[in-house]
């Protein structure tokens, strides 16, 4: 290190030798190594992941939330609104059925997810339909 007076001021001057650069990454790394930190981030990340998530009541929630109405979701699948209105009040359907209206409304991946013994179990609604179409 270099330290001179010009005219009254100190100026220090490090030598680039003296100088540590540490990329982004590296950085990241050496951060997330340290078991508190990343479970911060981790807790962060679960936290982004659940306010990502909508949640749907029925499915006439899930048709508006595509911005449809019943005559467009009634057009993609080749029946009459009427049939959209007593679709979306049902209590009880085929998971085929669910897919395609699921499909209708511009949705991808249907799935159903449930809980476990705590561990997240997923249904993949189109995998079971080609199961049972072969």
């Amino acid at each position: 290190m270099e330290t001179r007076s010009d005219e009254g001021m100190t100026v220090t001057r490090k030598r680039a030798e003296e100088t540590t650069f540490s990329r982004g990454n590296d950085r990241l790394n050496k951060l997330l190594a340290r078991p508190e930190v990343a479970a911060g981030v981790a807790a962060v990340e679960a936290g982004a992941r659940e306010m990502d998530r909508v949640y749907a009541e029925n499915l006439a929630a899930i048709r508006r939330a595509g911005e449809l109405t019943q005559v467009e979701v009634a057009e993609s699948l080749g029946v009459g609104q009427a049939v959209i209105s007593r679709l979306e009040r049902r209590h009880d359907m085929l998971l085929s059925t669910l897919a395609d209206y699921l499909h209708a409304t511009g949705a991808e991946q249907p799935r159903i997810v449930v809980m476990l013994n705590g561990v997240e179990v997923e249904l993949d609604l189109d995998r079971l339909r080609e199961a049972n179409s072969a």
